[in-house]
């Protein structure tokens, strides 16, 4: 038996994209829903699962069950099908609040000229809209989420207003770095990021618990959650274990529901205005593919073939080794401070710009330490107290640098629909065919050589350099925004261009990356989206 809804407008997908646009139009009164495939997280007992866990991946606190599948970091074949020449590494959940669960918390801007790849540097597209049009809501989404940063410190991305909370104070590490760098081409820069370091929206501050990825068991980071709770108390509906499987056109070419189940195998459907992807940008192109008819062979939205097409991470080269003096890491959030000033230059014609982030978990994320240092120190026959001293000596001294490439749109690197695989509800699982290249690969020697200099820079011995990239966990690109509709999926307001009453938020719509963690550019288009929405619903004869 199949049940059947109504909603003003049908949100799919509960991370920051769908949650922000959720609690906006929530709030102006609209009839929301908001469909999530997987089910609502107890952040105590996702704590006791991350602290049991053998494998401390990122998704370890979350386990995938055959209702809700995603993948896993250590397994990028369980999910995943796939067949390009590099595997691609990011990966996603599906909860209640999505990936800001066990995202960072990182919440750079973008800088002005990435806006402009093909103008300035000669490759890629420009985006149908500038820095100067998204600043305002840049401002607004770190006002929503809740942003601690240094105004008066230059990011290259300029400023109308300050944050909203003081930065994180810089741990030891930072300022070890900060100290050794000085008068050196690294600048050391305060990491603006979405962790309370006060109080504020009735959320507590940072108390270092060093676990952010992939739980934070106070929840003073944000995550989804904020705003799902915002969007539910202005009347929003939330349909948790509901997976959207197809999407069904009208007469006139526009979205006249969709079809889902649950997590028992009964069937719904909800029929709606407005239409809102909100599923990341695997998902949301593996649900258009998957919507395909006689009428669209190539799935819906798909008029450009552009839907899937230049999936973009942010792969990144990862370097450690041991200080010169002990800095005292594994404390504190994972990452306080960067170097913000090598992600523009006209180097960006042959080459990717990078930005580096200092760790403060030591060697936690390359090698799995410092539980591995003791397992290799036990090896070598140390016991007692000459095994506590060393233990105590290398763990004081580790240090790591990450940096994380911008990596341009290829139409070959692609979501596609596997031929044979299916999950329990009988849609495909995305296949993805990826690849890195030369200029990324270029990036990624310059940034090697970087980190041997800022290493070096720190009197440090045992320098090791990542021989393969590792995964940002940042999915960009698939269903990228554009002004032309036949090399683009959707509008500047995020509107698809070949249905009107269908939108998109997310970094799925990115046409180049930058070198910003996605979040708050998502944040910012989402809630810029919002109000075209609304003016959408506005606009219709029967609209509420």
């Amino acid at each position: 038996m199949t049940s059947h809804l109504t909603a003003d407008v049908v949100i799919i997908g509960s991370g920051v994209a769908g949650a922000l646009v959720a609690a906006k139009l929530a709030e102006s009164g609209v009839r929301v829903c908001i469909m999530e495939a997987g089910q609502a997280v107890n952040r105590a007992e996702a704590v006791q699962t991350f602290w049991k866990a053998l494998i401390k991946v990122p998704e370890c606190a979350y386990p995938s069950v055959p209702q809700a599948m995603h993948p896993v970091s250590d397994n990028l074949t369980q999910w995943y099908c796939q067949s390009g020449p590099n595997h691609f590494k990011s990966t996603y959940l599906k909860v209640v609040g999505g990936t800001t669960w066990h995202w960072l918390g990182t919440c750079l801007r973008l800088i002005p000229s990435d806006f402009e790849t093909k103008t300035r540097f000669g490759w890629g597209v420009d985006w149908p809209i500038s820095y100067a049009a998204l600043e305002p809501f840049y401002l607004q989404a770190e006002q929503e989420i809740g942003v601690s940063g240094d105004s008066d410190q230059d990011l290259g991305s300029p400023r109308s207003g300050d944050y909203p909370m003081p930065r994180i104070p810089p741990t030891y590490v930072d300022q070890t770095f900060s100290q050794a760098l000085q008068d050196s081409p690294y600048q050391v820069r305060s990491t603006p990021q979405a962790r309370n370091s006060v109080f504020r929206d009735q959320r507590i501050a940072c108390c270092g618990s060093a676990s952010c990825i992939p739980v934070c068991p106070v929840q003073a980071k944000y995550d989804a959650t904020v705003h799902i709770g915002k969007a539910l108390a202005a009347g929003a509906t939330l349909l948790e274990r509901s997976t959207a499987v197809n999407l069904q056109l009208g007469p006139e070419g526009e979205i006249d529901a969709v079809r889902f189940r649950r997590w028992d195998n009964t069937e719904g459907e909800i029929r709606a205005k407005i239409f809102v992807l909100a599923c990341n940008a695997i998902e949301t192109p593996r649900l258009l593919l998957a919507s395909q008819s006689a009428a669209h062979p190539q799935g819906l939205a798909n008029r450009s073939d552009q839907v899937g097409r230049n999936l973009m991470d942010h792969p990144v080269q990862l370097s450690w080794a041991l200080s010169g003096k002990a800095v005292y890491p594994y404390r504190g959030p994972l990452s306080t401070s960067g170097i913000e000033n090598l992600r523009d230059g006209e180097f960006r014609r042959e080459r990717s710009a990078f930005r580096i982030e200092i760790g403060n978990e030591g060697w936690n994320w390359p090698t799995g330490a410092p539980t591995t240092t003791a397992a290799d120190l036990a090896n070598t026959g140390l016991q007692g107290s000459e095994m506590k001293a060393a233990m105590a000596n290398a763990a004081t001294h580790h240090v790591r640098l990450g940096s994380l490439m911008e990596q341009e749109p290829d139409p070959e690197n692609r979501v596609t629909l596997d031929a044979t695989q299916r999950d329990m509800y009988g849609v495909p699982l995305p296949n993805l065919n990826y690849r890195i290249s030369d200029y990324v690969k270029h990036g990624l020697e310059q940034a090697r050589q970087a980190h041997t200099d800022i290493f070096k820079r720190l009197n440090s011995t045992q320098i090791n350099h990542a021989p393969e990239f590792f995964g940002a966990g940042h999915i960009m690109g698939t269903t990228r925004m554009g002004s032309d509709p036949k090399t683009s999926v959707v509008d500047e307001s995020l509107r698809s261009h070949d249905h009107h009453n269908l939108f998109m938020v997310g970094a799925g719509v990115f046409p180049t990356t930058g070198t910003a963690n996605p979040t708050l550019t998502i944040a910012a288009l989402s809630l810029r989206a919002a109000g075209a929405i609304r003016d959408s619903l506005l606009a219709l004869p029967s609209a509420t």
